[in-house]
């Protein structure tokens, strides 16, 4: 089966969306009598090569294998290098650089808030909608799991557990969680933690009767890692002279024994063969050991646009569906084309949707005809100017920026630049690559707003990590306090505001100038005063030594508007932005106390990000 299916594809691959709005609507299947379930698992950080069934020498990994046996696995299957962009990607079925999500953070975190996503399109199918684990596509309104149609969401904000986002002092054991919007302490280990919820949720809305998607992207095996010893010890040492990673390889072995549990709570609630599950990862191998030990042929790994940046494994099982099963499937496929197939299986209504993605449920079910000549483009990062990480591909051509040139079926490694000998391909991919930035650029440059003074979110917090400015979305950004930058927000509701700054997180209730650590010195600032600057408020008030946050107070219209942030030194010098923001609309004009005008200089008139 496998062998056979290698050379099918689909021709209508490229025939466009309107294609797809039909078929989302078409009687389904003689072996679909029921739409199915849908449970889309996305691990972080784990490359090709990090799977004991594409090849690995060392790693164990039974239920992964077991699911890659019994699926249709997409073997050219590639996402963006860098997970934010992968996840806007997959939601919403359309290209990073169109969505504005094109990074981790500097405000490039966040899809605009306009365009459905997969879970949308579930809630108007009548679907029950779950989130279980990472997000990491925006911590404030509207961008949260919660605005995006998940019903029920338990995640952790930004990257991953201990970013600066992140509830201060969490780890990966016993980790404070967010549900629903409540920071709620859970017992366990994360993954376990993030699998328990989902299968419980999930069993309650079978006893309901009640179809359901569960996205189930896990915060492992992101760094840190950290694991149970009883995952790393099997691999401490060597293997052929290599060193191994002992708790990268052992929190892959935690995942993969949740998968094997929610394979049997699936047998137990007899959902299993009406449940389309499907798995895959957001970019290339995080660590360099497991690159160098197995990389599955590849060359470089996460963050890179060479192959082993971004091809992924990429399993797809439903019994009922007819999806075929054992079977490789080698057509040129890509991240956004998931919401699309989806939708076709669980005939979701995406008329008028528009989508990058082109639906793969005929290939999956086993259409014989020959590939189409698709040509893809995945390009990420915080400038995205032409071909800034950039990489074009058209069957077995990639075009890594501008001038190099591979074919990876005689060169999978990528060490031959065949550009000169090739010079109508490169032609060819360099024009469909100028039409695509010419098309996409103007959708990337459009803003994503962070909306103030919801009726069902207020107060709100801002982090550091969707502000629009520099590099500030972890611990070490958060210890040396020298980012500065603005958000971008949309007042929905005239009024008083109140506006808390602070330079560590809420929970934390640190003084502002204060270090942390051994000797208290660590992160320390030399803070005396802090600006505000939004609408017509421009404010500068001095702190105290004791004082955790300061507070101004000023009236906004409805709009768009810019808020700038600073902390300042005794010599009015800026020191860093307020790394956290509490806004909260107090009342109607004229209603509240005002913050009084100071002395001091309000120095934002003059720095900007």
């Amino acid at each position: 089966m496998a062998t056979q299916l290698r050379t099918k594809a689909l021709a209508l691959l490229g025939a466009g969306a309107g294609l797809l709005a039909l078929a989302s609507l078409a009687a389904p299947p003689a072996h679909a009598a029921a739409r199915p379930n849908v449970i889309l698992i996305m691990a972080d950080d784990q490359g090709y090569g990090d799977l004991a069934c594409h090849g690995n020498p060392v790693i164990q990994t039974p239920h992964m294998d077991g699911l890659h046996a019994q699926s249709a696995r997409l073997t050219d299957f590639h996402v963006a290098p860098m997970c934010s962009p992968t996840r806007g990607q997959l939601l919403t079925g359309r290209d990073a650089m169109k969505t504005g999500c094109t990074a981790v953070c500097r405000g490039r975190s966040m899809p605009r808030a306009d365009i459905p996503t997969l879970a949308d399109y579930f809630v108007r199918a009548g679907y029950a909608t779950g989130h279980f684990g990472k997000w990491h596509l925006g911590d404030s309104y509207p961008f949260r799991p919660q605005d995006r149609g998940f019903q029920e969401t338990l995640h952790h904000r930004a990257w991953g557990i201990t970013s600066l986002a992140d509830y201060w002092g969490n780890t990966y054991f016993s980790p404070m969680l967010n549900r629903n919007g409540v920071d709620t302490r859970y017992e366990g280990y994360c993954t376990d933690i993030f699998f328990d919820a989902a299968m419980s949720w999930m069993a309650k809305r079978h006893q309901r009767d009640e179809p359901f998607f569960v996205y189930l992207p896990t915060n492992t095996p992101h760094v840190p890692n950290v694991c149970a010893d009883r995952y790393s010890q099997p691999y401490e040492g060597e293997h052929a002279g290599k060193p191994l990673p002992p708790k990268f390889y052992g929190m892959i072995a935690n995942l993969d024994e949740n998968l094997g549990r929610l394979e049997a709570f699936l047998d137990r609630q007899r959902l299993r063969d009406n449940t389309l599950l499907i798995y895959l990862s957001d970019n290339g191998t995080q660590s360099e050991r497991a690159m160098t030990l197995f990389n599955a042929g590849m060359r470089d790994r996460k963050t890179s646009v060479f192959e082993g940046g971004h091809r992924v494994p990429c399993f797809v099982r439903w019994p009922d569906g007819g999806v075929v099963q054992g079977a490789d499937i080698d057509a040129l496929t890509q991240v956004q084309d998931l919401l699309p197939t989806i939708a076709e299986l669980a005939r979701l209504d995406t008329r008028g949707a528009d989508l990058d993605g082109q639906s793969l449920a005929p290939l999956l079910r086993g259409a014989d005809a020959e590939p189409p000549a698709r040509k893809l483009v995945i390009q990420y990062g915080f400038s995205c100017g032409p071909w800034d990480s950039a990489v074009v591909l058209w069957n077995r051509w990639r075009l890594v920026g501008p001038r190099e040139l591979y074919n990876v079926d005689a060169d999978p490694h990528q060490d031959r630049n065949v550009a000169a000998e090739h010079p109508e391909i490169v032609r060819e991919m360099r024009e469909h690559y100028e039409a695509w930035y010419a098309e996409s650029r103007p959708l990337y440059d459009t803003p994503r707003w962070i909306r103030v003074g919801a009726e069902g979110e207020n107060p709100m917090r801002l982090y550091a990590q969707d502000w629009v400015g520099d590099y500030c979305d972890n611990r070490g950004g958060l210890m040396q306090a020298t980012g500065v930058g603005y958000w971008d927000i949309e007042v929905e509701r005239a009024g008083a505001y109140e506006f808390e700054l602070r330079r560590w997180p809420f929970e934390a209730d640190l003084p502002l100038s204060a270090g942390v650590g051994p000797a208290g010195d660590e992160g320390r600032r030399p803070i005396a005063a802090a600006s505000l600057r939004v609408g017509g408020v421009a404010e500068t008030l001095e702190t105290l030594p004791d004082d955790t946050h300061v507070v101004f107070r000023g009236t906004l219209d409805v709009g768009k508007q810019r808020l700038q942030t600073r902390f300042l030194d005794a010599a009015q010098q800026t020191l860093c932005s307020a790394m956290y923001v509490r806004v909260e609309r107090l009342s109607d004009r004229g209603s509240a106390e005002i913050t009084p005008a100071h002395d001091a200089e309000a120095v934002l008139g003059t720095t900007q990000p």
